[in-house]
């Protein structure tokens, strides 16, 4: 369920657009692992676990395995 009232902070807002690169294109989009995010981004390994954890008990994402592949799920705001 996703949580209509969180607010993401700006290293969170950074991850949710690298989720939803390529969705105004009709690129394959949605689907992240925390390397990607690294790379394409400024944050460092731990500010990323941090945001994949609190964007996942929001219910935004939701991690599909143990080897690190996350998939959006909602922005309430959009």
């Amino acid at each position: 369920m996703v949580n209509q009232n969180y607010e993401p902070n700006d290293r969170e807002e950074v991850i949710l657009t690298l989720f939803k690169q390529g969705r105004t294109d009709d690129n394959p989009w949605g689907r992240v692992n925390p390397l990607y995010l690294r790379q394409h981004s400024d944050l460092d390994k731990g500010q990323v676990e941090y945001a994949l954890r609190n964007l996942t008990a929001a219910g935004w994402i939701k991690q599909l395995n143990k080897g690190g592949l996350y998939e959006f799920v909602d922005d309430p705001r959009s």
